[in-house]
């Protein structure tokens, strides 16, 4: 696949790949940073923040998150939707059928739409309890 794109899938990228796609928790690059050492012990936390950047580049992974957020990535590229903690900021997808919405091209201001990420804002059940 990655050839076909025209880039190497090198080893870190294969295994940064391979790890986040396993989870379903949306990690930060500092929880994939500590998912990957336990096969690649000599990784740097730069190599894997670079190399998730470049993957999300690629359309491979989803980097979520609001502009000055920590950013969380997702091993699932194909659009859906997420729902967020405003508290701990844990992300999860939403777990049902969602149509994502489409803008008419007359719609877009002249903007070329390359994305479309669709985030529910709430309290997650752990967060919840802790409140009460």
């Amino acid at each position: 696949m990655a050839q076909e794109m025209g880039f190497r899938l090198s080893k870190q990228r294969k295994v940064i790949l391979e790890e986040l796609r396993k989870v379903k928790s949306h990690p930060t690059a500092d929880e994939v940073y500590d998912m990957v050492r336990k096969i690649i012990p000599r990784i740097s936390l730069g190599t894997v923040y670079r190399n998730l950047e470049f993957l999300s580049s690629k359309g491979l992974v989803l980097k979520l998150g609001a502009p000055g957020e920590q950013k969380r990535f997702d091993g699932t590229p194909d659009p859906h939707p997420h729902i967020r903690c405003e508290v701990c900021t844990a992300v999860a997808d939403v777990e049902c059928d969602i149509e994502i919405p489409v803008i008419p091209e007359s719609c877009t201001s002249g903007y070329k739409i390359l994305n479309t990420n669709v985030e529910f804002v709430g309290v997650c059940p752990k967060c919840q309890a802790a409140r009460q």
